[in-house]
């Protein structure tokens, strides 16, 4: 039986109505409560699960559910606050690919998700032993069980046998299964977030005489931002704090808040979080900072025990700007203004940063939340939230840490179809890197790992925050581009050549204008007017002239986007022409993005009012800014315009050898390690990955005889030594190339043995390979974000170069076509300088063979392929190694808390 994460530790999950539970296995210490669990149950309960009303069936269930540990069989609970609410096992018999299952829910606790969620883990725990199928036996009347399982999102048949129904259900994790458990997460995550966010009361608990108090600031920001909820104060010895009533401890409150604010020393938070837990509040928020290990643990075990959610600790607060409700428990300088853009953010200071931009913008904030150290709520929580709020079309993150990635990256590729999803990517520096001894390993940067996540989820990743407002101003006032193609028009030469540079920098693209277009511009603007891609309006154009001009561009289908570059002048000034009128003034909105440029701008960006009722035009003191923004926004239509990708299906995989391979290598490797090279080629064997002719050989007679039956129509070999933890040949010297005829086979064998006479296992006898591009391909198999593929220029410059793109996998069609295209090197693949292009379709199932090898294997940590020699005809693996741990599966969409 696999060593799953739920033998390791329980998971904490949420029911449809937002309630926290436990679920686990079954020990014997549960006996007793689980017979009483069937005790309390009522005889129609017991009919329905038994098929007759027998108590002794009952306690035969609570003694299978608390014998000892056995193959075959697994028992979970569902548990709050040491009640035993729900009950699933499953058992199988000669079949070792199918399991019986039986599920029983306490009284009065149907219809609130406690079945389901047992059978989500349980299809978990099962995919994990090895197990395909369930079948269970129901009576037909049961329609809340075969509703149950039909509502699963797993493929489930029925046959009918007397009074009894036989389901068979197929427990494969495709994306309708997924789909379905996501929606089923969503309701319960916005459920259990509602008293978190929307309180019909709330307490601020260390609110006391002291100015200066985190508390204090808080419970007068709540006051004066217009809460209209009933709002309390704790603190013993005061009556009163701002007018507020205030009470010596939160049991003794007059009402149970669904909201408390902890703003005590942090030796006081878990004491203060248990009472609360007591008092059955549903939601913390803990300002509070320096919990040390044990205060950190003792706040979490009081939450998850009493199923409050926590945002923080160490944060700033929340808003949520809604009318009816108008909550600011922060202490920040002032009131967010009301408005559309959801934001979470892990730093206070990245976030009063991003309250203030989008203030100022007018965009505003429709709910704000410091995630600070994230105990608990998350990016992702948010996510979901904002997804369904009603109020919230633009969503802006700054996450310094991504506790599960991938189901974070699922929930921000549906999200990201509806609204902007911005972030800031932090952490880019060198510091930030892995040291890492291979070479696939030390390519996989953080930076890397992130970026891929956010270009694959549609996430639109900025530098600083100050590029995130620029992005979020144009995404927020204006149309998506339908491409990268920009008019440059401005009233003064040199603004309009920078900001053609900044649009060439930024990736866009100035199309030159049709004749019929150039005619058409010169129609409408002065004499002396330079019609070109920028058009230069020159200083004396109006502001029809202008208007003119552009509302032109926005007509021509050769042109995505239309950037106006303007300079004051004294002409317009004593025309009385508003240059800026001529962008504002439309009598409804255009059809394509039209932005501002101008250099005496006080602040990097604004919106500026536009004709169009509630409409705004960005405006950007910098051009780069400009054009950044519009390469964002460029970005996110071509993201949006291409379908989802699918993960292409396989032929010849082998997996259950694929896995005895592994198992085979940890049982010999307890602490894992490099595969030798024939464990290594079997591996690849199992995913039909290419690999040169090779042999072994550990004696010098083994390597000739294994060079005569290699050696080509030109004669040649290659010889390269072995040893466990070899990772650079080239660095070590390792390797012999050209080898022709048997003296130089001897005389080559006879170095590698001299030198590395004490290491070396033997030797890899390879065919010269033919001519072609040099690539590289690879996987590591990342703790947090889970497999990595990359891929790019191979050889001995890998490192140097560092030409690669990643992904995570399991790839997609698109994703890989991404690999494929990105590194600097694609042009060669693809038949630059003469050459014919490379076998397209055998590199693309190369990296889908390996995507796939890597989500099969847990206990791969990485693999790398270099080089893999890419040809007309050909693409072939002429080295590769892998290494693996002793690491056990992990299901990243389970339904669980962090």
């Amino acid at each position: 039986m696999t060593d799953s994460l739920l033998e390791r530790a329980p998971a904490h999950a949420l029911l449809a109505d937002g309630t926290t539970v436990c679920i686990r296995p079954a020990t014997a210490g549960d006996h007793d409560r689980l017979k009483g669990f069937y005790d309390d149950m009522s005889s129609e309960n017991l009919r329905l699960r038994f098929f007759s009303v027998s108590r002794r069936s009952a306690a035969m269930a609570a003694d299978r559910a608390c014998a000892p540990a056995r193959p075959g069989y697994r028992a979970l609970l569902a548990e709050a606050r040491g009640r035993i609410l729900g009950l699933a096992e499953y058992e199988s018999g000669d079949d070792k690919g199918s399991a019986e299952i039986s599920i029983a829910v306490a009284d009065g606790l149907h219809h609130r998700g406690v079945g389901t969620l047992l059978v989500e883990h349980l299809v978990s725990a099962a995919r994990a032993d090895g197990i395909t199928t369930f079948t269970a036996d129901a009576l037909s009347e049961n329609r809340e069980v075969l509703r149950l399982f039909s509502d699963l999102g797993l493929r489930t048949s029925r046959r009918f046998e007397g009074p009894e129904t036989r389901c068979t259900i197929r427990l494969d994790q495709d994306d309708a299964y997924l789909a379905a458990v996501e929606a089923r997460g969503r309701a319960a995550d916005v459920a259990s977030l509602r008293p978190l966010l929307c309180p019909e009361a709330v307490a601020v608990v260390g609110a006391g005489r002291k100015p200066g108090s985190v508390g204090r600031a808080i419970l007068r920001h709540i006051r004066t931002g217009g809460y209209t909820r009933r709002l309390l104060a704790v603190n013993p010895g005061m009556t009163s704090v701002l007018g507020v009533p205030c009470y010596p401890s939160v049991s003794a409150l007059p009402v149970t808040p669904d909201l408390v604010v902890v703003a005590v020393p942090a030796a006081a938070v878990a004491a203060c979080a248990e009472e609360c837990g007591t008092a059955d509040v549903r939601a913390l928020l803990v300002v509070t900072s320096g919990l040390g290990p044990d205060q950190a643990q003792a706040l979490r075990a009081a939450c998850r025990t009493h199923g409050m959610r926590l945002v923080g600790p160490n944060c700033l607060g929340i808003s949520n700007t809604e009318a009816r409700l108008s909550l600011d428990a922060t202490f920040a300088a002032g009131h967010p203004r009301p408005g559309a853009a959801g934001v979470a953010v892990q730093s206070g200071g990245i976030g009063i940063a991003l309250l203030d931009g989008l203030s100022r913008l007018g965009i505003g904030v429709s709910s704000f939340v410091s995630l600070g150290d994230k105990y608990d709520v998350s990016g992702n929580d948010m996510l979901q939230w904002w997804e369904t709020d009603g109020r919230t079309d633009l969503a802006l993150l700054h996450l310094e840490s991504f506790g599960n990635p991938r189901a974070f990256s699922r929930t921000a590729r549906r999200v990201a179809r509806r609204m902007p999803v911005l972030t800031v990517d932090a952490g880019r520096s060198a510091a930030g890197r892995r040291a890492a001894a291979s070479h696939t390993a030390a390519a996989a940067t953080p930076t890397m790992t992130r970026r891929a996540l956010f270009t694959q989820a549609g996430i639109t990743a900025t530098r600083s925050v100050g590029e995130l407002l620029e992005a979020a101003a144009l995404l927020h006032s204006q149309t998506l581009p339908e491409g990268n193609r920009v008019a440059v028009v401005t009233n003064a030469g040199g603004a309009g050549v920078l900001a053609a540079d900044a649009c060439a920098e930024a990736g866009l693209v100035l199309p030159p204008f049709t004749p019929a277009m150039t005619d058409a511009l010169l129609a409408v603007l002065p004499g002396g007017a330079v019609i070109g891609n920028p058009v230069d309006a020159t200083a004396v154009v109006t502001e029809e002239q202008l208007t003119d001009c552009v509302d032109a561009l926005v007509a021509d289908p050769g042109v995505d986007a239309v950037l106006v570059a303007l300079v004051p002048t004294a002409l317009a000034t004593a025309t009385g022409d508003d240059l800026v009128r001529a962008l504002t003034g439309a009598p409804g909105r255009r059809p394509k993005p039209v932005l501002a440029v101008r250099l005496e701008q006080d602040l990097p960006v604004k919106l500026l009012p536009a004709a169009d009722p509630g409409g705004t035009i960005p405006s950007y003191a910098e051009p780069q800014a400009a054009a950044r923004a519009l390469a964002h926004a460029a970005g996110r239509a071509a993201w949006l315009a291409r379908p989802a990708g699918t993960v292409p299906a396989l032929d010849d995989i082998e997996t259950e050898r694929a896995h005895a391979l592994a198992d085979a290598h940890l049982a010999a490797h307890p602490d894992g390690g490099w595969l030798d090279p024939r464990t290594c080629a079997d591996l690849l064997a199992c995913y039909g990955i290419p690999q040169i002719p090779w042999a072994w050989a550990e004696t010098e007679d083994d390597a000739v005889r294994a060079a005569e039956r290699l050696r080509g129509a030109d004669g040649r070999v290659v010889m390269k030594a072995h040893w466990p933890g070899l990772v650079h040949k080239s660095e070590e010297r390792a390797v012999h190339l050209d080898l022709r005829g048997e003296p130089q086979v001897r005389a080559a064998f006879r170095d590698l043995e001299t030198r590395f006479g004490g290491l070396m296992t033997g030797v890899v006898v390879q065919s010269l390979a033919r001519r072609g591009t040099e690539l590289f391909a690879g996987v590591v198999q990342d703790e947090v974000f889970g497999p990595l593929v990359l891929f790019g220029l191979g050889g001995t410059a890998t490192e140097v170069l560092a030409d690669q793109a990643a992904r995570l996998a399991p790839l997609t069609d698109h994703d890989v076509h991404d690999l494929i295209t990105s590194p600097r090197c694609a042009p060669l693949l693809f038949g630059a300088r003469g050459n014919g292009p490379v076998d397209l379709e055998a590199l693309e199932q190369l990296l889908l063979r390996l995507s796939r090898m890597a989500a099969d294997l847990p206990q791969l940590a990485e693999a790398d392929f270099n080089p893999v020699l890419a040809a007309p005809g050909s693409v072939t693996v002429l080295d590769a190694r892998i290494r693996l741990l002793p690491r056990g599966p992990q299901d990243p969409y389970l339904r669980r808390l962090r």
